[in-house]
């Protein structure tokens, strides 16, 4: 109420609404796990172009695998990616020690991320203001010379003061000290711009490495340490709460050989677990060069066991390698279907199969050529295959899970259906929160219900589901038959959605009958 009533007439007091309407989460944000050439190690950063990511991460590499895939992502559709980059142990970062005006070694400057990207940076301590230091960091560019990337201006000059500031400041070098004195590093003379005068007097990082990842045949170099490092590479995902991600692609478990099927097995149910769905890439090689040969590994001992979760596509990729002058290399095609997916999201919906002759492959070419026979042997056991039509050109033509297999009948055969429920539950998840806590009665129940109904109502305009009505469509229950008073003494709500979802047509039937006796006209 007002806070005071006195003098007779109207008074207008603001009361709190409602809960707000459940907003839908995002359907295609995008993770890529694996090794890059650059970049923080074992931390999940948002990119939203692939220059960005060439910038924090270092772009095409022969020995990264994803970073070919964020690429076709990109090219393809996709508009915003977490990449996670997995640390090897003999990756190892650069170095360099400054000295003090005693000519000792006084600070370690080190990338401050491992790999043989560090051997480019130079560092130089320059004359500040008054007693002040500049650290400037720069990087060798393609030209030879010296690209400034930062410069900390006017830091304190001693030892212990100079790391603290530097290490909360920069993104590409860390300092530490090594020695007992606390003197900090002798400046040299500085320009206008707080560079060193003299471009001779930078000093330069070593003895940064890059561990190989692949041998010459596109395999893992040691599949045991990879296929490690890549299910680390998980858990950084966990923690990017509120934020979500949607899809995942690990084009490097392709080159695991007989490691592949466990490691897609434990990334499917990292995906279960997280709301989230696998694109799953076939080993390269000839094991699976043609639909029979990949038919025979997708029955084998080496194929990842049903999941519901995710997805396989085939064939390979074949595109012009920017890094070999244009010559063909063999790709995984997770990063391209992802795009796809997010393409198709964005301009029909996520319960839209990503597959037909909207669903078109930008950049790259099938690495086999493929027919009406390997589409009809792999279709059935839950295969999706890529390809090639006159006109069109190359396609995604299959929209089944893990469990897409015909001889399974699973109800989340395919990729839409799964990925629609995936949606309705993470975004309820999220748009929910606000019932925690609250009275558990019938007012509550209500107010779900209203909520919830809301956002199926939404998606139901959008067409989302079948029916030709709301009551066809879906259903929200949350009343004293989902919620029993057992419920209520342990703090539990129930709430059961139902919903009709869409199925692609995979199959059309055309049926033409010869009308005999008709005069021509």
């Amino acid at each position: 109420m007002p806070s005071t009533l006195s003098a007779p007439g109207i008074y207008i007091e603001e009361l709190r609404g409602g809960p707000g309407p459940i907003v839908g989460v995002s359907t295609s944000f995008t993770a890529f796990v694996d090794w890059y050439a650059r970049g923080p190690v074992g931390v999940a950063t948002r990119v939203d172009s692939f220059e960005e990511f060439t910038r924090l991460f270092g772009g095409l590499h022969s020995q990264s695998c994803a970073s070919y895939g964020v690429m076709q992502y990109f090219l393809n559709g996709g508009a915003t990616a977490w990449i996670v980059r997995i640390g090897l142990a003999d990756d190892k970062s650069a170095t360099a020690k400054l000295k003090d005006e005693d000519d000792a070694d006084t600070l370690t400057v080190s990338a401050a991320a491992p790999g043989g990207w560090g051997n480019g940076l130079r560092v130089a301590v320059t004359s500040g203001a008054a007693d002040a230091v500049n650290l400037v960091v720069g990087e060798v560019a393609a030209d030879g010379t010296i690209a400034v990337r930062e410069i900390h201006r006017n830091l304190p000059a001693a030892a212990a003061d100079l790391i603290a500031a530097v290490n909360d400041a920069s993104d590409l070098v860390l300092l530490t000290d090594i020695a007992a004195t606390p003197k900090g590093p002798e400046p040299v003379a500085a320009s206008a711009t707080g560079e060193p005068s003299d471009p001779t007097t930078y000093v330069g990082l070593t003895g940064g490495v890059d561990a190989p990842v692949l041998k010459a045949d596109g395999t893992a170099n040691d599949a045991t340490k990879l296929a490690a490092a890549l299910e680390a590479g998980l858990a950084p995902l966990t923690r990017i709460e509120p934020a979500v991600f949607n899809l995942l692609c690990i084009p490097a478990a392709a080159t695991l050989g007989d490691g592949l099927d466990e490691l897609v097995d434990k990334a499917s149910k990292f995906c279960e677990d997280n709301f989230a769905f696998l694109v799953v890439d076939p080993p390269p090689g000839a094991a699976t060069d043609t639909g029979a040969e990949m038919a025979t590994w997708a029955a084998g001992t080496d194929a990842p066991t049903g999941s519901k979760n995710a997805g396989i596509y085939w064939p390979r990729l074949r595109m012009p390698d920017p890094l070999a002058n244009g010559v063909p290399r063999d790709t995984g095609p997770s990063g391209a279907v992802a795009g796809i997916f997010a393409r198709t999201d964005a301009t029909r919906g996520v319960w839209k199969a990503p597959a037909g002759i909207e669903a078109t492959l930008r950049g790259a070419d099938l690495s086999s050529v493929v027919n009406d026979a390997d589409s009809a042997r792999l279709n059935p056991i839950g295969v999706n295959v890529l390809r090639t039509f006159p006109v069109v050109g190359n396609v995604v033509w299959g929209a089944r899970t893990l469990v897409g297999a015909d001889l399974l009948a699973s109800e989340w055969k395919y990729v839409p259906v799964r990925r629609t429920a995936l949606y309705i539950e993470q975004s309820l998840r999220a748009g929910l929160k606000w019932v925690v806590f609250e009275p558990n009665d019938e007012p509550l129940w209500s107010q779900i219900r209203l909520n919830v109904g809301a956002f199926l109502q939404d998606l139901f305009r959008k067409q989302a589901f079948q029916g030709a009505t709301p009551r066809d469509a879906y259903f929200v229950r949350c009343d004293r038959n989902t919620t029993t008073q057992g419920d209520i003494d342990r703090g539990v709500v129930n709430v059961l959605v139902g919903f009709a979802p869409l199925k692609p047509a995979e199959f059309v039937v055309i049926q033409i009958q010869q009308m005999a006796g008709q005069a021509a006209g």
